[in-house]
């Protein structure tokens, strides 16, 4: 899967031959698995369901809904094994990636900045996991989690819906520049290709002329 958002969009606009509701299903799918694997690019699900709600082929209200339960249902799984097998357990196991001294600095954290830390969690790429988890292991009270952690999407998806936005209006303008530098870089590459054929005839002309 690709993490380009017009790509993705392209994939949505095939999952729309299936109905809308398979494009929702397809979007809360992404933000579910986005936060058990960071590497895939859940972000650019959003941007691309941001431009589909600006083009009026997507519910906002809907959109928005299906993102924030996806991305709550995943946090929430993350928080419960934080919670289900505490401190000792990360301890004993001292993962390379969740050390002792890792689960020490965000129990830390926690107890000082627990909402704050939850507030911006959305804009900590590759930590999101990570915190979830140290929320669990924390305690971190659970309605708590889902309140400010539910507050962060909010943030994080507006951000995102107002950039899809702009790139929807100014399409036309980012389409103009790319046929442009299309333009551009063909006539350079046509214009070495003439150059490298004259070269080449002009060498054989120097080979076949007699001594």
């Amino acid at each position: 899967m690709t993490d380009s958002p017009l790509q993705i969009n392209e994939f949505l606009d095939q999952v729309f031959t299936y109905g809308t509701f398979w494009v929702y299903l397809a979007i809360f799918v992404a933000c579910f698995t986005e936060n058990l694997f960071s590497p895939f690019p859940g972000d650019s699900f959003i941007v691309a369901a941001g431009g589909l709600v600006a083009l009026g082929r997507l519910d906002m209200v809907i959109s928005l809904l299906v993102i924030i339960l996806g991305g709550m249902g995943s946090v929430m799984v993350m928080y419960g094994l934080g919670r289900r097998y505490g401190r000792g357990y990360f301890i004993r196991k001292n993962f390379k990636y969740f050390s002792v001294a890792d689960i020490d600095r965000m129990d830390t954290r926690f107890q000082r900045w627990g909402a704050l830390v939850l507030v911006v969690s959305r804009f900590m790429v590759g930590m999101r996991a990570v915190l979830a988890v140290a929320a669990g292991i924390s305690r971190y009270p659970a309605g708590r989690m889902v309140v400010f952690s539910t507050i962060s999407y909010l943030i994080f998806c507006a951000l995102l819906f107002i950039a899809a936005f702009k790139l929807v209006e100014n399409l036309e303008t980012i389409e103009y520049y790319i046929r442009t530098y299309n333009q551009i870089v063909l006539s350079l590459l046509a214009a070495l290709i003439v150059f490298w054929v004259i070269r080449k005839v002009r060498a054989r002309r120097k080979e076949e002329k007699p001594a």
